[in-house]
């Protein structure tokens, strides 16, 4: 079992201090409303913390939409002075009797994967792929931690390896 309490690095924080008015896109799903609202509000929490600025907060109906929609938003924001800088998708899918919690899941990893490989900004997989309603819980201020919260501190330590490499710290 993976608790965020043992990735140290990941909670080290202390270089994002430094980091001057990041830009963040959000695109999450309607879909599991309720522990996706958690999500984001853990992002938030800690995009503001940092002194960031969340430039787009976009709902899709599921996760299955989110790769179309991280890739139409950087369509649409490409050209703008305040792009984003990192886009997080956030999503949650539980599995159910049939087949389709392995569709959706290796569909919404595999497109997030590509965006990846072709956008020039990151996007984070905010995504909880999950039995049940409770693990969501547990990864969301539980003994795994908080999901949005460090989907934010992943996208911010992007942001600050990317300036870092263009000079531009």
């Amino acid at each position: 079992m993976a608790l965020s309490q043992n990735s140290f690095s990941l909670l080290d924080t202390h270089q994002l201090e430094t980091l001057k008015l990041p830009r963040v896109a959000i695109v999450h799903t309607e879909w599991n409303d309720k522990i996706v609202r958690e999500l984001v509000n853990g992002c938030e929490g800690i995009i503001h913390r940092f002194s960031g600025e969340i430039i787009e907060n976009i709902a899709v109906p599921g996760c299955f939409e989110l790769p179309f929609a991280c890739k139409h938003l950087w369509g649409k924001c490409k050209d703008q002075d305040d792009k984003p800088e990192a886009i997080i998708a956030f999503g949650a899918v539980i599995r159910g009797g049939t087949p389709h919690f392995e569709y959706v899941s290796k569909a919404v990893t595999d497109g997030i994967v590509q965006l990846n490989l072709t956008l020039p900004v990151p996007v984070i997989f905010g995504v909880l792929t999950l039995d049940n309603e409770d693990q969501a819980w547990e990864r969301l201020g539980g003994a795994h931690g908080h999901k949005g919260e460090e989907a934010a501190v992943t996208a911010l330590k992007m942001i600050r390896i990317i300036r870092a490499s263009q000079g531009i710290l």
